[in-house]
C-alpha cells in the first residue's frame, strides 16, 4: 500500500506479546485478531513495506511485561524479522519517549496502519498521537482487540463494548477505521496503479 505520492505506508504492530495471552487475562474480543495481523504482516513483508513492532516493557516489578519475563517477549507467530524496526515503550503511547516519529519521518512515511492490543489503551493512545502529529492513520478494527472492563461508575462493560467505544473515539478525528478486508482491497487497488 502506498499513498498517492507513492510514499510507503508502515504497518505498526502494537504489544503483541506473550503476556497478552496469559490465562488470567480478562475476557477479550476479536478472537481472530492474531490471524488477521498475520495476514497483514505477510502482505507487508511480501511487498517489502515497512513494519514496526512495538513492545511494552513495564516499569512495575512483577508485571508479566517486566524486562526478561516471558510475557514481555513477542508472540512467536507475530515476532518481528531481524530486518524490521522494534520500538520499546513503557507507557501506552508508542510515540512517547521513543524513536518512532523520527524513524517514520526519516523514511518519508506519512501514513501508518495500526494493529494490536489493546484497542482502548496502547492502540488508541498511539493513534491519537499519530493523528495529532499529522500522520494519515488507519486502525484495523478486526486486527485489534481489548478486554472487558468496568466503566467509571462501576458498570461492567464487555470487551466488544469497550472496543466499539474506543474505535468511535478515534474514528474521523484521529484515524480512519477499516477492516482487514478493506485494507486488502486498498492494497490491491494500490498495486494496480
Amino acid at each position: 500500500m502506498k499513498t498517492r505520492n507513492n510514499e510507503p505506508v508502515a504497518l505498526i504492530v502494537i504489544d503483541m506479546q506473550r503476556g497478552m495471552k496469559e490465562p488470567n487475562a480478562e475476557k477479550r474480543n476479536n478472537l481472530d485478531a492474531e490471524r488477521n495481523i498475520q495476514s497483514l504482516l505477510a502482505a507487508w513483508r511480501r511487498a517489502d513495506w515497512p513494519v514496526v513492532s512495538v513492545r511494552h516493557i513495564s516499569r512495575t516489578k512483577g508485571s508479566p511485561f517486566w524486562p526478561g519475563q516471558l510475557g514481555a517477549e513477542f508472540q512467536p507467530e507475530l515476532a518481528p524479522l531481524d530486518t524490521e524496526h522494534v520500538v520499546e515503550k513503557s507507557v501506552p503511547d508508542a510515540f512517547i519517549q521513543s524513536s518512532l516519529e523520527r524513524w517514520l519521518h526519516v523514511r518519508g512515511i506519512s501514513s501508518v496502519v495500526l494493529v494490536g492490543v489493546s484497542t482502548n489503551n496502547s492502540v488508541e493512545s498511539t493513534a491519537r498521537t499519530a493523528g495529532n502529529l499529522g500522520f494519515n492513520t488507519i486502525v484495523i478494527s478486526d486486527a485489534t482487540f481489548t478486554f472487558a472492563k468496568k466503566d467509571y461508575i462501576g458498570v461492567r462493560r464487555s470487551a466488544d463494548e469497550v472496543h466499539a467505544m474506543s474505535l468511535a473515539n478515534m474514528d474521523g478525528e484521529y484515524a480512519s477505521i477499516m477492516s482487514t478486508g478493506d485494507a486488502f482491497n486498498l492494497l490491491e487497488q494500490s498495486a494496480a496503479q
